[in-house]
Parts: C-alpha cells; sequence; structure tokens
C-alpha cells in the first residue's frame, strides 16, 4: 500500500476501480488543518484527466505496468498481430486499443505494449515519428507557395494529413504519432 508521501509522476494507481496515472500532484501543507495532496490523474484505458484532492489518510494500491517491446507483423480482421523480438511469441490485441493511430501503423514497426500483471493491455506506444508515402494529393500549382497554409493528402494507409504544397505523390514524409501532423520530407 502507497500513501501520500509515496506519490510521484508516472505512478500508476488504482482508484475508483480503474486504472491511473500521475500526471501531477501538489501537496499543501495550510496553516490550519492537516496536510492533503491535489492531483491530476489520467485514465490509462481512457485517457481522460482528473482532478483530485487526497487526504494524508489515504492510501492506494501501486499498480506495476511491464513495458515491452513487440513489432507489427499484419491486421487480421478486428486485430493486429504483434511478435516478439526475442521469442518469437505471436499476440492478438483488439484494434480498439489504438483507435485512430492504426493507420500510422507499418509494417514491422516496433511498439512497445504496456500491460498489467495479469497481463492485461491498457496501452501501446508507437514511435515517435514514422515514414509513410503519399498515396493521393492534389497537384502542385505554380504560385501557390505564398499562402503557406499547404494541401490535403494522403498517405498509403489511408492517414489525412495536411502537407506543404510542394509535396507530391510518392513522395516520402515524416508524421509525429503523437499528433498525427506533417514534420518534414524523407529521404
Amino acid at each position: 500500500m502507497a500513501t501520500m508521501a509515496d506519490i510521484r509522476n508516472g505512478m500508476i494507481i488504482e482508484f475508483k476501480d480503474d486504472l491511473y496515472e500521475v500526471v501531477e500532484f501538489l501537496h499543501v501543507k495550510p496553516g490550519k488543518g492537516p496536510a492533503f495532496l491535489r492531483s491530476k490523474l489520467k485514465n490509462i484505458r481512457t485517457g481522460r484527466v482528473l482532478e483530485n484532492t487526497f487526504r494524508e489518510s489515504d492510501t492506494f494500491n501501486e499498480v506495476r505496468i511491464e513495458r515491452t517491446k513487440k513489432e507489427y507483423l499484419y491486421r487480421e480482421g478486428d486485430f493486429f498481430v504483434l511478435m516478439d523480438s526475442e521469442n518469437y511469441e505471436q499476440m492478438h490485441i483488439d484494434k480498439s486499443l489504438l483507435g485512430e493511430k492504426e493507420k500510422l501503423l507499418t509494417d514491422n514497426m516496433e511498439l512497445i505494449v504496456s500491460a498489467t500483471p495479469e497481463g492485461e493491455i491498457v496501452g501501446i506506444e508507437l514511435p515517435t515519428t514514422v515514414v509513410q508515402t503519399i498515396a493521393e494529393c492534389e497537384p502542385n500549382i505554380k504560385g501557390n507557395t505564398a499562402s503557406g497554409s499547404g494541401k490535403v493528402a494522403f498517405t498509403e494507409t489511408g492517414l489525412r494529413l495536411m502537407v506543404p504544397f510542394f509535396v507530391e505523390i510518392g513522395d516520402k514524409v515524416k508524421i509525429d504519432t503523437r499528433t498525427g501532423e506533417y514534420i518534414e520530407r524523407a529521404n
């Protein structure tokens, strides 16, 4: 059991029958009354952030999350097949765990899978950037560079993003997986 003094950023705790990550916390010692802790907690499954105040007497169950590297192999219906690079063991994960980020997946991409000790997968992290090929976009029109806003393009996986006017079909582009935005042209 963890107490208020054990709380730290990044810690995963059981709270309200769910798993929460401590995003931010502040110990408050008022002049009158007992000390308390103000915190921001992020639900690991839904991503929702809530603020909560804990008293000094409150205790928590700290949950250890195991993070392992897996390699994305292919999609099979509503599941993605991942492989452990060390023992070649394959696992199927539901596509709902990735949501919209599934369009950022490319074959043989290395992912980090977060799971509870019981084996429940609570999160999947993609690399910070990914390189994809532009499959469809508007043609470049001479003189369009002055506006600087860009044009809509689609990658080979169906990801829709805004790119500069000079990007054309067949170009490889680097994409930020956290925001889904264009970074630069890749070599």
